[in-house]
């Protein structure tokens, strides 16, 4: 569901920054000592590498010939806490967008809109935590996993039209456009949440305090064992990422598809000044535009895929990581000014 630029105007695009930049400043704001304590540093790193290499694998959905992916936006939340996860997931769609072009630069504040504030400061505190708040039980995360996705990514398709029928831009009628995505998206949800719920109940048989500490029911302490968490997600993230990423389906992807059933063609241009300015800085940052290597042949398109998923988890789980250590150093000097004011 990674938007281009060609379904948006200057206009909407630059207001869509203006809102995911200030939802992520938000979330830094409101990211707790604990929520960036020693142990979930390294956590936020490698549960960003997972998402960014499950979402190389477009599955199948029957019957439509289209695919999808997961956002992953629920997932990290649960794992991590709200706002961490928007952060996390915000980095994971910038390396995707700068380093292979995977979204437009322009569209790049939309997807992080659609794909990462959506699901992580609207869907999991108002859906996913009520429902596993009387007890983090497989049945209640398994169900509040499929609820949650399938909520969160029909708001995030309605973004998409929405946006583009603001944009103005282009020939796709609103209400034809509308009941094109959201049913496939309905569709993309469910196999979303089946995924999501099969990965938390398996951290929950791990580490159940991870979870309880994203719903806020316990703090996170730096004692916590997270160790055997961190291999089977490092692990999970080279086997996806170099490996079941060349399985991925070759259809077009939700919107890519309703695109098509609506104005025949899912792969349009940018046109104007800023675009076309957007797509040459795109050009020159993207290391391995579409997951592989530049002006690579159908030959070594699996190569070129291995190596896209490893490149992109390794760069993902660095900045990821940095990130989260630079808002922990910020967070630490606030408390200890803090502290020293009111001793004063």
């Amino acid at each position: 569901m990674h938007m281009t630029d060609a379904l948006l105007s200057p206009a909407v695009g630059g207001a869509m920054y203006a809102i995911s930049a200030a939802a992520n400043a938000y979330a830094v704001k409101k990211i707790s000592l604990d929520e960036l304590c020693e142990k979930k540093i390294p956590l936020m790193g490698v549960m960003g590498a997972f998402v960014f290499a499950a979402q190389m694998i477009n599955f199948t959905i029957p019957a439509t010939g289209a695919s999808g992916h997961i956002g992953g936006g629920v997932l990290l939340a649960a794992m991590i806490g709200a706002f961490p996860a928007l952060v996390t997931l915000s980095v994971v769609l910038a390396i995707q967008c700068l380093f292979f072009a995977d979204g437009g630069l322009l569209a790049l504040g939309c997807n992080i809109f659609n794909l990462a504030v959506v699901p992580c400061l609207i869907i999991f505190p108002l859906v996913f935590k009520p429902m596993v708040r009387k007890g983090v039980q497989a049945r209640r995360i398994s169900m509040a996993s499929i609820v949650a996705v399938v909520f969160g990514l029909q708001l995030g398709s309605f973004g998409v039209v929405l946006q583009t029928r603001l944009s103005g831009i282009t020939a796709l009628p609103f209400p034809t456009f509308l009941l094109m995505m959201q049913p496939i998206h309905l569709a993309i949800g469910v196999a979303e949440g089946l995924i999501t719920a099969a990965i938390l109940c398996f951290v929950r048989q791990m580490r159940p305090e991870m979870i309880e500490s994203a719903l806020g029911a316990t703090g996170f302490r730096d004692t916590a064992p997270t160790r055997r968490v961190l291999v089977a997600f490092a692990v999970l993230t080279l086997l996806v990422g170099a490996f079941l990423s060349l399985f991925a389906s070759a259809n077009p992807d939700g919107l890519e598809w309703a695109m098509e059933r609506v104005a025949g063609d899912g792969e349009w241009e940018a046109k104007g000044a800023l675009a076309e300015g957007a797509a040459s800085i795109q050009e020159a940052t993207a290391l391995m535009p579409d997951y592989d290597f530049k002006g690579a042949d159908s030959e070594n398109a699996g190569l070129g895929t291995t190596a896209a998923g490893i490149a992109g988890g390794a760069i993902t789980f660095l900045l990821a990581g940095a990130v989260a250590f630079a808002v922990s150093v910020v967070k630490k000097k606030q408390k200890s000014a803090t502290r020293v004011s009111g001793q004063i």
